[in-house]
């Protein structure tokens, strides 16, 4: 038996603050038990401090989680108290209000009310197809007609819009391959001013038809669904991007959605249990719907040390496939790869408060991955604020400008690639899962030698294998969906490996699981329950304050749990050495590694990470594009 306790010494560093104690029981579930001794504990803490600040009459924008009761009567409550509904979201149990400050406790004291956000602010954060393993795919005739392509999978990219008129998003006859465009800004817009959703959305379907296919997307036949979110200055709110969540959940079946691409963020102050995007992300990824989010830029402080605890909402939750960035140098060999320096580690600081005021951290290793995002080409929409602010971004490939590229950096461009993968592992086995997906994709995903857990997840994302593990598992598992059942076609097992450029690589062959991680070949050859819908992967593990241990109910005894967050040696999952006790995300939550403390009011605290001099507060949400003093080209190293 571990000792969870058992501290870390780091010579020369002070130890600034102690991190409180989880929440003893399950941690996968959304409903806090606690929550109902007062109403404080119902309002999100920078929705309270907007209360305690407010002046005499002003109002407040609010997004309100029913409790128990209907919408309709959550609706006649609003009203009573002299507020306003702003937004219905009926697919997601959720109203945005306006409403008197002070009248918001009076709202949350009442059983109606499960929990009260305020309406933040969201803001923004090419050799891509070979050394991601795409080019593989494409070129081998992994289907009978030819290689994958994303052909028939649709693609919501939640961003600033998209340049339509790029030639980077047309069919193979001239035709364009965005089904719909909606904006929800109240700009009544859906093209790209700012620039950031156009190079997003051709990095997971552009079409490759510009400079002989050197810029092409990982789904380059994929279909693009536009939903704009963030106005011409690369802001939006919490209330618009839960209108498009809500939106694709009532238009889902009829644009054969099957992913959703959020290259943006905010702080996460809230715990994934009661921030409202991630409930929205949660039930979209029940719903069959793939959620990928970024992790962030916040990897580093302007000194340049590394710094933990920065994962953004809404890439805290876990049934999203938070995406991190990695560098590749320019080059399609992937040994000299390594993670952005800024690209934002964990673990997850989100939190909930108990009726003693204690908080509760989530403390989930996070990101799931990493994929290519440091210095990337892809599609340069029209006169955009980002190349018009910072000509360098231009990256001179045309003078035409519906043939135009630019580059940009981030963990924004990270995630679109992984969102691509996802599409060609749909085309080539339609019946996945969320969560199978983000498990083959974990699963393959090559670990970077010298990182640790918390900086890049389960590894690089690797194509090549997702695919070809994708392909060998079996399109009946929603008959048969017994834990332990086989679930691969095949009785032998595929190669865990790679090759890429002349370099093989070898498999992670294990996935990310909430506070630990899980190896074992049964991971592939016996159906694990956690795979199916309406299940999250960590509900595999039991936990409680001092250990964990896998739920017999839910996964098969042949798969092995760690007690470390490790820093890999570039081999599996489990090679390396020790970076932390996982017993540390359990209990006493003392986090130390690399000469850096995690401590309350220190990297995070009260709602405000202050960041390579950019201060984003609770009111921020914003694209994951790494910038310094807003410079996206500073980071282009």
């Amino acid at each position: 038996m571990k000792n969870p306790k058992r501290p870390l010494v780091l010579t020369g560093v002070a130890l600034l603050s102690l991190l409180l104690p989880l929440w003893p029981g399950s941690q996968t579930g959304h409903s806090i038990e606690a929550q109902a001794a007062s109403p404080s504990v119902k309002v999100s803490p920078a929705l309270l401090a907007q209360v305690r600040d407010a002046q005499a009459g002003a109002r407040v924008k609010a997004i309100v989680q029913s409790g128990n009761s209907s919408l309709l009567t959550l609706d006649v409550l609003v009203r009573s108290l002299g507020g306003r509904i702003k937004s219905q979201l009926p697919r997601l149990g959720l109203r945005v209000i306006e409403l008197p400050a002070d009248t918001v406790m009076k709202l949350a004291a009442r059983s109606e009310v499960r929990y009260i956000s305020p309406d933040s602010e969201v803001k923004t954060f090419g050799h891509i197809t070979t050394t991601s393993g795409a080019e593989a795919v494409n070129n081998t005739g992994l289907l009978s007609l030819g290689g994958l392509d994303g052909s028939g999978i649709g693609i919501a990219v939640l961003d600033s819009g998209i340049d339509g008129n790029h030639r980077s998003f047309l069919n193979s006859l001239g035709l364009s391959r965005i089904s719909v465009s909606q904006d929800f800004t109240g700009e009544n817009r859906t093209d790209d001013p700012y620039g950031h959703g156009t190079h997003v959305a051709s990095a997971a379907a552009g079409n490759g038809q510009v400079a002989s296919g050197q810029y092409q997307g990982i789904a380059p036949n994929a279909n693009i669904i536009n939903l704009r979110v963030l106005n011409s200055q690369g802001t939006g709110t919490t209330s618009a991007l839960l209108d498009a969540l809500d939106w694709v959940m009532t238009n889902r079946t009829l644009f054969n959605i099957r992913i959703v691409n959020m290259s943006l963020g905010t702080t996460a102050v809230d715990s994934y249990r009661n921030d409202p995007v991630c409930l929205a992300v949660r039930r979209l990824t029940d719903a069959g719907v793939i959620v990928v989010a970024a992790s962030g830029n916040n990897g580093k402080d302007s000194s340049g040390n590394k710094i933990y605890g920065q994962i953004h909402s809404p890439g805290n939750e876990p049934s999203a496939i938070t995406v991190g960035a990695a560098n590749t140098f320019g080059t399609d060999l992937r040994g000299d790869d390594g993670v952005a320096s800024y690209s934002s580690r964990g673990p997850t600081r989100s939190f909930w408060t108990d009726a003693s005021d204690i908080k509760h951290y989530d403390n989930l290793i996070k990101p799931d991955m990493v994929a290519p995002g440091n210095k990337v080409v892809w599609a340069e929409a029209l006169n955009n604020h980002l190349v018009a602010s910072n000509p360098a971004l231009d990256a001179g490939v045309s003078t035409f400008n519906t043939r135009k590229m630019m580059y940009l950096s981030g963990s924004s461009m990270a995630t679109p690639v992984a969102a691509g993968a996802a599409a060609l592992l749909l085309q080539a086995n339609p019946s996945l899962t969320p969560n199978l997906v983000k498990m083959i994709l974990m699963y393959t995903a090559q670990p970077l030698a010298g990182f640790n857990q918390f900086e890049q997840g389960a590894g690089a994302l690797n194509i090549e294998g997702a695919v070809r593990l994708a392909k060998l598992v079996r399109q009946d598992l929603w008959l048969l969906g017994s834990t332990g059942s086989p679930m691969l076609t095949v009785g032998t097992l595929p190669a865990p490996q790679t090759t890429i450029a002349g370099q093989t690589f070898t498999w992670s062959q294990g996935i990310i699981l909430n506070r630990t991680y899980a190896t074992g070949t049964e991971l592939i050859t016996r159906y694990q329950k956690i795979y199916g819908a309406g299940a999250l992967l960590g509900d595999g593990v039991v936990e409680s304050n001092t250990a964990q241990a896998l739920n017999p109910q839910l996964m098969t005894s042949g798969i092995n749990l760690s007690e470390q967050v490790r820093t890999s040696d570039g081999t599996s999952l489990g090679s390396g050495t020790g970076f932390m006790d996982t017993g540390m995300l359990l209990g006493d939550g003392i986090i130390i590694g690399d000469g850096i403390i995690i401590g309350d009011g220190i990297i995070i605290g009260d709602g405000i990470i202050i960041g390579d001099g950019i201060i984003i507060g609770d009111t921020a949400v914003q694209a994951q594009s790494a910038t310094i003093n807003g410079d996206p080209t500073s980071y282009m190293r």
